[in-house]
């Protein structure tokens, strides 16, 4: 069986997030190479890219952005990627500026876009780049027209998201934290009366608190509100009513991702039900709730939903995967066919694919923790080698969905472990927050005993185990790498290195995670690379702002030649073009064979 091509790989690099509907019509941001374009779909026009040349969508607060446009009948509201100023596009005119130009490129930068129901005004997060190095979050209101300059109508805390205004316009919702926690660590929901000059009266606290993550709060359309809380252990639905939390769908699965982007959506009232995400470990499902208060799953052909939903008139809007389907905007109705608005037919036949399946393996600390393996597609009589992958996050977890950088090593005779290491998202909040004080340490060896295991079992051959991570797992990567004798090399994309200097120069809304994760332990492998002994590819973007490439450059240093470092000129934090990509491909393979020539055979 062929082995997929690297160059097939690096094709599929258009992601869709962001969705939004007007009547019939479907808004999303689709990522391409050269940056965030806007596209809209209609039963009439088809599909189309909604703004002129020269313009891309894209929110940089917290530099990680979402909720970077508004969509109405009339009118279009989105945040510039080049200078982060709101812009209103109507009636097919050219975008003009609704909000002041501020006093340096992307010093004032907008997020989470709402309109004020029955006036002409916007509430929006809005975050403040001073002079002197200092960030400030707050929430503001300003004319549709930017006839006038932001108000701001809400501060004093760290962070906030979500100002969702009630139906008719009255009151106000909104969530605020403050660090070093993160909105998935413990958060805060307030409610308050608007004004009509926008002042908010009668501040009202819902819920939340250091213990309790709250967020998603939407208003039903007959106007009672409702949240996500993990109150109970488990991210689940509720209804708040005469000062009280009413349970809508509770049960031991997510109804919430962690909230890395503004914008998320995971429930949306359809008529007189409700439809959720349900997220169980590395799996998705739909469901709906009745008013009787059962919960009816969807029979969809997906395993994974991203976490944005909306409604086009009677049609539920989603983005869904699977193993043998890349990520596509579909649209449901009832019992009729699903209708897919996006092609990512790359022609891969699904019988050339490695099925991956969920594994669950001990830990050595007396815990259990959870992953996926793709089985290697060439048939052999002996265990094949083993290419471990911590994913991204820390606070995430490994979909189910067709990932063809997995595809892409199983189909060269690797068997690829993906592992949701404690921190993960999908397993409630005691394994969530599992990370908490010891990350470096229980998510390397959740890596090395998930290698153990599946070695154990006869799945992987523990003498040819390799450990792979990008962004903070990179730094998983570097600590398996010092602390285990697990894995023979490693490989790091854009690395998280030094955890000091990181978390100086980490944006706000992150600078503290690392404090929070690490709490206080030694920064061993940040600090010096002396224990790191196995070959370790670094591969990072010359343009990384999330994680700079010197940090990199200095631990490369420190490792007396044992590391080999490929910049990539022109790259972000994120590989994104696909000549980059299939570089990347190219290096990490060739650095992956030093698994069979260092073994005897």
């Amino acid at each position: 069986m062929s082995p997929i091509p690297a160059e097939l790989v690096a094709r599929a690099t258009v992601s869709y997030d962001a969705l939004q509907t007007v009547g019939e019509t479907v808004y999303w941001i689709e990522g391409r190479p050269d940056g965030d374009v806007l596209v809209r779909w209609s039963p009439f026009d088809g599909t189309q890219d909604v703004l002129p040349e020269g313009f891309h969508v894209a929110s940089y607060v917290h530099e990680y952005g979402g909720g970077a446009y508004l969509a109405t009948e009339r009118d279009l509201w989105f945040c510039n990627a080049d200078n982060q100023r709101i812009y209103r596009a109507s009636d097919g005119q050219p975008p003009v500026p609704v909000t002041p130009a501020p006093a340096s490129p992307g010093a004032l930068r907008y997020a989470d876009l709402r309109l004020l129901p029955g006036t002409d005004k916007l509430i929006c997060v809005r975050e403040r780049h001073e002079a002197d190095g200092s960030v400030h979050n707050e929430l503001v209101i300003l004319p549709v027209d930017g006839s006038a300059d932001p108000k701001v109508i809400v501060s004093g805390d760290d962070f906030y998201m979500s100002p969702e205004p009630s139906p008719d316009g009255k009151r106000l919702a909104w969530v605020s934290w403050n660090a070093p926690l993160m909105p998935w660590d413990g958060s805060w929901l307030w409610v308050a009366d608007i004004q009509p000059d926008g002042t908010l009266m009668d501040l009202q606290f819902v819920t939340g608190g250091e213990e309790e993550s709250v967020c998603q709060p939407q208003w039903s359309p007959d106007g009672v509100l409702h949240l996500v809380s993990d109150r109970s252990g488990w991210w689940n639905l509720y209804a708040w009513r005469d000062d009280r939390l009413d349970p809508v769908i509770t049960g031991e699965f997510e109804v919430a991702a962690a909230p890395w982007e503004f914008g998320y959506r995971t429930y949306a009232f359809q008529n007189a039900q409700i439809v959720a995400v349900m997220q169980q470990g590395p799996e998705h499902h739909l469901v709906t709730r009745p008013p009787d208060g059962s919960l009816e799953p969807m029979a969809l052909p997906y395993t994974s939903i991203k976490p944005y939903l909306a409604l086009a008139g009677q049609k539920l809007t989603f983005i869904g995967s699977s193993p043998t389907k890349l990520p596509t905007v579909a649209l449901s109705h009832l019992d009729n066919p699903t209708q897919e608005l996006t092609t990512n037919d790359l022609g891969i036949d699904p019988v050339s694919l490695a099925q991956p399946d969920r594994f669950v393996f001990p830990t050595r600390d007396g815990y259990e923790a959870y992953g996926l393996y793709y089985p290697p597609m060439s048939k052999s009589d002996q265990p094949p080698p083993l290419l471990v992958r911590a994913h991204p996050g820390p606070t995430a977890n490994w979909p189910l969905r067709l990932d063809l950088h997995a595809q892409y090593f199983a189909s060269r005779g690797f068997a690829v472990a993906d592992i949701d290491y404690r921190g993960s998202t999908g397993y409630g909040r005691a394994y969530r927050l599992g990370l908490r004080g010891r990350w470096g340490t229980v998510d390397a060896t959740d890596c090395a005993d998930a290698a153990l295991y599946l070695a154990s079992v006869g799945c992987a051959d523990h003498r040819r185990a390799a450990i792979w991570g990008a962004s903070a797992s990179g730094y998983t990567v570097l600590c398996a790498l010092a602390t285990t004798d697990v894995f023979i090399t490693g490989i790091a994309r854009s690395v998280v290195a030094d955890l000091k200097t990181w978390g100086r120069a980490a944006p706000k809304f992150q600078a503290h995670h690392a404090e929070l994760l690490h709490s206080g332990q030694p920064y061993e492998v940040s600090e010096s690379g002396a224990e790191i002994w196995r070959p370790l590819l670094l591969i990072h973007g010359g343009e990384d702002r999330v994680t700079p490439i010197d940090q990199v450059r200095s631990l490369v240093k420190r490792l007396d030649g044992t590391s080999r470092l490929i910049t990539v000129s022109r790259a972000g934090h994120i590989l994104r073009r696909p000549s980059d990509v299939q570089r990347a491909l190219f290096m990490e393979l060739e650095h992956l064979r030093l698994i069979d020539r260092s073994v005897d055979r």
